[in-house]
């Protein structure tokens, strides 16, 4: 097994790594120095190996609010080091500087990466990229295989700097024949609504759907909570699974008592996309909830864990108690705008 080093958060640098077994090209090497990959662990574990080896996951970030790129990056280490799933993060990297900027909604490079994926994770916001790179996400999306969506991923792309492209239609707002919601409800179940808890000042405790109690994917997920505001929901598809219902809290702490006058929503589901022009479906898991300060809930990766497994196929294998450990040291963060690491360039992400 990889031993893991801790790193100290020096200046803008973040705990990360990537691992290679031969020198690269200088062209390649410094094509991968836009994104970071974490090999999963090939080594036995009691006789058997880990049940990710050999799936990719692609993890797409940029969001502006969040820090979806401290998050990822976390989730995908546990996910390497104690699953086996080797996965690579994509961030949005300015391309005067190299560094990652999430405010810069256009461009995120290495989406040609998602051809030979496992496992899409998407956790973008108001994203208006290029044809070339949406037409990436779109034939993944379309392709059958999984997705997995949190937070702002329910309105991750905005055509506002060209409202009459191609992709338009997948604006959040679209109201294109079939296409109404835009991805987010299109693919997930659901657009933005609006913060049902008070944006701030409200956080939110999950509750597991009694109803799944007993289905893998609910495995060891007691004691979810996180600081960010449940979501409102509208209208989930009638093939969505509620896993997690969000009840908001009358304060930010982990004891805050519920507001019980806004009524519980669903936080945490799964279904079955139907892929457009074909009888196909996918597997399809989306959280609201799933800032980087939300993620040191331990249920909660735990629950993100377990989706994991579920949507590539996995589900008889989920652990009764996943192990979500952090592999190095994990200090996420708060939420609001303009509050991202400044100077920090995917390679910065190396060192683990």
């Amino acid at each position: 097994m990889k031993t893991s080093v801790p790193l100290c958060l020096t200046g803008a640098l973040l705990a990360g790594t990537i691992l290679t077994t031969a020198p690269l090209h200088a062209e390649a090497q410094d094509a991968q120095d836009l994104w970071v990959t974490y090999p999963g662990d090939e080594e036995m574990h009691n006789g058997a190996q880990l049940p990710g080896v050999g799936k990719h996951i692609v993890f797409v970030t940029g969001d502006e609010e969040y820090r979806s790129e401290e998050a990822m990056p976390m989730l995908a280490q546990i996910l390497a080091e104690r699953h086996g799933f080797t996965c690579t993060v994509l961030f949005a990297v300015d391309p005067e500087s190299g560094d990652i900027n999430p405010e810069l909604q256009t461009n995120i490079p290495g989406l040609q990466l998602l051809a030979d994926a496992d496992l899409m994770f998407l956790v973008t916001r108001f994203r208006e990229l290029p044809d070339a790179d949406m037409a990436h996400i779109l034939e993944y999306t379309n392709s059958g295989k999984p997705i997995i969506g949190l937070r702002t991923a329910s309105h991750p792309f905005h055509y506002k700097r060209n409202p009459d492209g191609p992709y338009a239609k997948y604006d959040w707002r679209s109201d294109a024949p079939g296409f109404e919601g835009g991805y987010g409800r299109q693919v997930f179940g659901e657009t933005w609504v609006n913060h049902h808890g008070d944006h701030g000042t409200e956080a939110t405790r999950g509750l597991v759907n009694g109803l799944l109690k007993d289905h893998p994917i609910a495995n060891g997920i007691e004691d979810i909570w996180g600081p960010t505001d449940v979501y409102g929901i509208r209208d989930l598809p009638a093939d969505a699974q509620v896993v997690v219902y969000g009840q908001v809290l009358q304060g930010m702490d982990l004891d805050s008592p519920p507001n019980y006058d806004k009524p519980v929503m669903p936080i945490a589901w799964m279904r079955d996309y139907p892929i457009p022009g074909t009888s196909r479906t996918s597997r399809v898991f989306f959280s609201t909830i799933g800032a980087a300060v939300d993620l040191e809930s331990e249920g909660l990766r735990r629950l993100l864990v377990n989706a994991t497994y579920w949507a590539t196929g996995m589900e008889d294998q989920i652990p009764d108690r996943a192990n979500v450990e952090y592999v190095a040291p994990y200090d996420p963060s708060y939420f609001g705008f303009g509050k991202h690491r400044k100077g920090v360039k995917p390679a910065d992400l190396k060192a683990w």
